[in-house]
């Protein structure tokens, strides 16, 4: 992967998180923090993995997210300094659930 690449998922992951910190309106005691972005070598897409706590809100999160997608990508969209501005989509990461599992499966071995 290009160092180009690099610093555009670095950047669009710090804006992200900014504009949900800043900008998002969501319940008390719901916390989503941005795990990775994984950019397209033609910097036409975006993909945010986001990770959600408590587990049991991931839906009310992910849906929140998702219905102010345009609202995010647009505030996004001011912020970048870039010729081609990247089409974001969120994706839940699970990584940290399925490990934590894991470790639970390990622990009763």
């Amino acid at each position: 992967m290009s160092t180009r690449i690099d610093k555009i998922n670095e950047l669009i992951k710090h804006q992200v998180n900014d504009i949900i910190l800043k900008d998002l309106s969501l319940k008390s005691g719901v916390f989503v923090t941005i795990s990775k972005v994984d950019t397209t070598s033609d910097m036409r897409y975006a993909r945010v993995f986001i990770s959600i706590f408590p587990e049991r809100e991931i839906n009310y999160a992910a849906k929140t997210l998702n219905r102010e997608i345009f609202r995010i990508q647009g505030e996004l969209n001011k912020r970048l300094k870039t010729k081609i501005l990247p089409k974001i989509e969120f994706r839940v990461d699970m990584t940290e659930s399925k490990a934590d599992k894991i470790e639970k499966l390990l622990k009763e071995l």
